[in-house]
Formats: structure tokens, C-alpha cells, sequence
């Protein structure tokens, strides 16, 4: 993709003069900041500081060391060098002195996917008489939002991830006292990678008790082998190509034929939570609302807590996604952090509601989300209803 290719200026414009702010600065230094590479397009190819600055009136301007010119030939507007920190600072102090400038910081650190750019760096940019912004709204609009071809993309690996999560929990169920964790995670490893499917970390994959660990890591305690009456908690995502859109899942089995009661209403608690997010987030579509992240949030925990759950819940309802696995989009978060970033069209983002039974088991349903014009687009098609069972 060319430099600045994803996002109309002309859009972007009007948005700044909206927000009275006189143009956007994004600043990267070895990749600190995954919003500014997804905007520019730059990637891995800038290593030194770099600024590139997209104003609300006139062109576009780059900021970089000589010895990365060649990387920003192409660059669509006006292109400035520097060698020396001090014709860094002078160069910077032309672009922004008097200005009223979006970046990315969240004030006091609120939401940290969100807050990308050094203390350090802000302060000489006060020092030169710039006044910073959070670029909040800019990255909701120009960063975290999907193209066309990124949605289509997504789609087609969210049904790859679910055809192997339930092929590899069916054979799970049917293979109690023999099959291992890491076993398990070999083979969707295997199968998503047959399919086409990158894989950035392998998926977790939680048996019993290991399941009430959100961030279990298969082997850790030993190569764990499935019981009879074990949850199985599997968690798998990919995207198909680099700098694409993942697709982010969460499906969950009992090894056994008769559920007890207490999985049974766990698995009904977070499916009811889930279900109950997808369904404000249609309703606010026909009646033309505008939803936070924090707001759906609590309308998740507020289930699972009518559910007697309300001590088990350990994190946020859901992440944004796009070029990453958490991107830097709303959250569904009132939870960990307070995002009250309004969720607009053209996002994507997780629903995982959760609950974690210390030493017994955890029970988490995740599907993902896309707010499309025609109201909000849930993959994969087909999510899961009941559990996987012998």
C-alpha cells in the first residue's frame, strides 16, 4: 500500500477543522506506535524518529532522518530531513509553534492503547509552543477503522477458525484420559497454518482448572492431560495475510455427556451476556444511538453479575481489533479502564464476556464484531450456542 493510501484527506480535513484542531502529528520511533505505522503506511521501513504531519489546510509533511529518504520517496506532500537532533528540533518547532495539534496520548494514561507517545517528546513539543490534543476521535476514524477488503478478509478467517475449533474440540470430547494441551494446540496450529492462516502467538488451549486462567500458557505447569468431566477452554486467532484484520475466537467444550449444573450456568451466563451485548448493539443501530465501549461493558457484566457471577469476572467484555490482534480502536471496557470512545461505523471489535471459577474452571464466549451500514456484522456466521460435548 502506498504512503498515506488508506485514509482521504480531504475527510480528514474536515474532521480537524471539525474538532478545531489545526492538524494531526504522528510521531514513530522503532514502532512505539502501531497508529501511526497503520496510517502512513511507513511499517518497519523508518527506524529513526520520524514525524509526519497532516494538517487540516494544505499539504502533508514528513519528518525524517536523511538516511531514510529513499524509504519516503513516494511520500504525497512535502518531505523534510534532518541529521542532527538539534535540526530535528528546529524542523518540528516550524511545523507545530502555535498549533493545535492531535497526537496520541490519553490523559493520564487512561487508556493505554491509546497513550503512544513519550512524556519526553510531548514536553518539547509544549516547550516549542505546540498545544496538545488526544487524537482520540482521528484514530477511531482514520486508524482502527476497517476497509472493504479488510472486512472480506476477516470474514473468510473467522470461518476457517471456526471450522478447526470445532473439528479439534469434537476429537477433544472423544479422546479424554489421552489427549495433552500441548496436543491440542499442535493441532490447531497445524490446521490453521494448512488453511492459510498466520499465526502471530499459538492459541490457548486450558483444561479443568487451567481454564480459570484468562492467560494460561499450555505446558507451564506440565503437559496437562484432558479428564472425564474437564471444561476445555480453546482460544484461537489469525489473520490471512501481513497487516491484515484478525479474526479473534473463543469456543468452549466439556469432556463428558451429562454437563453438571454449576458448567451448565456458567456456559448459560456468558452466553446470555454475550447475546445481550450483540442486541443493544442492534437496537441502538435502528434507533440511531451511538454506543461507548464502557457503556457495553457494563451491560455485559451487569449480566453475568444477575447470574451470581459478579465476583468472577477478571477483564473487560472486549478489544478493538484491526492490523492488531488488540488495536487501537474502543474497547468494550468500563472494567480495567474507562474508554468512553464512541463506537461508530467501520469498527471492529471483540465480544468476550468471561467468568473464572478460581481452581475449578473458566467459561469465556468470544466472537467479533463490525459495525457495518447496515447494522452490526457478528462472525464467525455461525457462533456457538451449546457446548461441545461427547
Amino acid at each position: 500500500m502506498a504512503l498515506l493510501d488508506r485514509i482521504d484527506l480531504n475527510e480528514l480535513s474536515a474532521s480537524l477543522k471539525s474538532l478545531n484542531l489545526d492538524g494531526w502529528l504522528l510521531y514513530d520511533f522503532h514502532g512505539i506506535n502501531p497508529i501511526a505505522r497503520r496510517v502512513t503506511g511507513l511499517g518497519g521501513l523508518v527506524t529513526r524518529r520520524s514525524y509526519v504531519w497532516l494538517p487540516a489546510t494544505g499539504a502533508p509533511v514528513i519528518l525524517v532522518h536523511r538516511i531514510e529518504l529513499s524509504a519516503v520517496r513516494d511520500f504525497p506532500g512535502e518531505v523534510r530531513s534532518y541529521t542532527t537532533w538539534q535540526e530535528l528540533e528546529r524542523e518540528l518547532a516550524s511545523i507545530v509553534r502555535g498549533r493545535r495539534v492531535a497526537m496520541e496520548t490519553a490523559p493520564e494514561g487512561a487508556v493505554p492503547y491509546l497513550d503512544r507517545v513519550p512524556a519526553g517528546a510531548l514536553r518539547v513539543l509544549e516547550r516549542m509552543g505546540a498545544v496538545v490534543r488526544s487524537s482520540a476521535p482521528l484514530v477511531s476514524r482514520f486508524a482502527a477503522r476497517w476497509s472493504q477488503a479488510e472486512l472480506e478478509e476477516h470474514k473468510a478467517t473467522a470461518e476457517i477458525l471456526r471450522s478447526v475449533a470445532l473439528a479439534v474440540l469434537g476429537e477433544a470430547v472423544r479422546e479424554a484420559g489421552r489427549l495433552t494441551e500441548r496436543e491440542l494446540q499442535r493441532r490447531v496450529v497445524e490446521r490453521l497454518r494448512a488453511a492459510g492462516v498466520e499465526i502471530t502467538d499459538p492459541p490457548i488451549v486450558a483444561f479443568g482448572a487451567n481454564s480459570a486462567m484468562p492467560h494460561y500458557e499450555p505446558g507451564s505447569g506440565g503437559d496437562v492431560v484432558l479428564r472425564e468431566g474437564d471444561v476445555v477452554l480453546l482460544d484461537l486467532w489469525g489473520r490471512r495475510s501481513p497487516g491484515g484484520v484478525f479474526a479473534d475466537q473463543t469456543w468452549m467444550a466439556f469432556a463428558g455427556s451429562q454437563i453438571p449444573d454449576d458448567v451448565a450456568r456458567a456456559w448459560e451466563a456468558v452466553r446470555a451476556a454475550r447475546d445481550a451485548v450483540i442486541e443493544r448493539l442492534r437496537s441502538a443501530h435502528l434507533s440511531g444511538g451511538v454506543l461507548t465501549g464502557a457503556e457495553l461493558d457494563a451491560v455485559a457484566r451487569e449480566v453475568l453479575a444477575r447470574f451470581g457471577f459478579g465476583d468472577a469476572i477478571l477483564h473487560r467484555t472486549g478489544h478493538s481489533i484491526d492490523a492488531e490482534l488488540h488495536g487501537s480502536g474502543p474497547h468494550l471496557d468500563g472494567f480495567e479502564t474507562n474508554d468512553t470512545r464512541e463506537l461508530i461505523p467501520g469498527l471492529g471489535f471483540s465480544v468476550e464476556p468471561a467468568v473464572y471459577l478460581e481452581e475449578k474452571f473458566g467459561m469465556r464466549s468470544e466472537v467479533n464484531v463490525y459495525l457495518g451500514p447496515g447494522g452490526p456484522e457478528v462472525t464467525p456466521a455461525e457462533i456457538q450456542r451449546e457446548l461441545v460435548h461427547a
